[in-house]
């Protein structure tokens, strides 16, 4: 790369970051942000407009004299998905380039679905979601799928317990050819970490322990505000230890009636389902204060499926994990409950095109 064109590389990252954190500016006020000349911004805003990521806005009707240029990024230049493949459902998240959700699609699965109608039906539910929402599937820059399991770098799936199948998928490489874009596969539990650190109940928060806890039970974990997927992608995955028998509470949880209803008769005083949330969350903090006393995070993030129980769970489990820990951290349910899957792949997406296609 010549020094001429590096240098334009520079300048148009500058402008075009500037930009998107205004998200309206005039060509004063980015000169000012970047300590580029007006000549430079303008010539950068210009190929940027070329591009199809800047527009220049309008005035304000009414406004008196000449006034000022004013642009925008267009963040409706391209989107992302971000892909929630789970036991039973699919679910679709459509962004745009800043991160909001335009769309949502859902789709119910068989827990038996082999590998080729479960990824059939992703495809469906992507296209869908995209179809519906009016947007060019070749806008789509980058598709992000999350999934129970091992993932390792690639977005291979090395390892899963749950999905039939689904050992061995090459997630990433058959999510990016939905739409001939990249795609990306990372572990449901990491992405909901990610979601929750994003836009949730962790932004404040720099070493977080996500624990997804529905029909099964997950981690996934956040270091220094960055995802921790260890060596071959298997951080967090606690559950597999047998001794810690987080298989069996969800499982003896269900045993004689569905979730939902036992905490809802929890919640109403019934004993004997005090008695089951009580020996669940017991279950679930022997795992989770395994993480919490191996990492020493600022927070503990209860999500997946039976975070709506709310504090019928949150209440017995933080008072076990007293007990456990040597110094409990803070505990909070998570903001996106079910949707904190596909919301972080829609962020792991994001962080993909912002780094490789916008080169911020």
């Amino acid at each position: 790369m010549t020094d001429a064109s590096l240098l334009r590389r520079v300048n148009t990252r500058a402008t075009l970051g500037a930009l998107r954190g205004e998200g309206l500016a005039t060509l004063t006020q980015l000169g000012r942000l970047t300590g580029l000349s007006r000549q430079t911004v303008e010539a950068v805003l210009d190929e940027l407009g070329e591009r199809g990521w800047v527009r220049e806005v309008p005035p304000d009707e009414g406004v008196m004299g000449r006034p000022a240029r004013r642009f925008g990024f267009r963040a409706d230049a391209g989107h992302v998905l971000g892909v929630d493949v789970g036991a039973n459902k699919i679910l679709v998240a459509l962004a745009d380039l800043n991160g909001e959700v335009i769309a949502w699609e859902r789709t119910a699965v068989s827990e038996g679905a082999e590998a080729a109608e479960r990824l059939e039906a992703a495809r469906r539910t992507a296209w869908a979601c995209v179809d519906g929402a009016g947007v060019s599937r070749t806008s789509v820059w980058a598709v992000c799928v999350g999934t129970s399991g091992i993932v390792d770098r690639s977005g291979r799936v090395t390892l899963s317990l749950v999905l039939p199948g689904w050992t061995g998928v090459d997630l990433a490489g058959l999510a990016g050819r939905w739409f001939d874009c990249t795609g990306l596969a990372a572990n449901d539990a990491n992405l909901a970490a990610l979601a929750e650190h994003w836009r949730g109940s962790a932004q404040h928060a720099s070493d977080v322990v996500y624990v997804l806890v529905g029909h099964r039970a997950g981690a996934g974990i956040l270091i220094g505000g960055r995802l921790h997927p260890g060596r071959t992608g298997a951080a967090g995955e606690i559950g597999a230890l047998r001794q810690v028998g987080w298989e069996l509470a969800a499982a003896e949880l269900v045993s004689e009636r569905p979730a939902t209803e036992i905490f809802a008769a929890a919640r109403a005083g019934e004993d004997e389902a005090l008695a089951a949330v009580d020996r669940f969350a017991e279950n679930l903090a022997i795992g989770a204060s395994a993480l919490v006393l191996a990492i020493d995070p600022d927070l503990l993030v209860i999500g997946g499926g039976y975070s709506q129980a709310g504090d019928v769970l949150l209440g017995p489990l933080r008072r076990h994990l007293t007990d456990l820990c040597l110094s409990a951290p803070a505990v909070v349910m998570s903001t996106f409950g079910d949707k904190s899957v596909a919301l972080g792949g829609v962020r792991l997406a994001l962080d993909h095109v912002e780094r490789e296609v916008l080169d911020l």
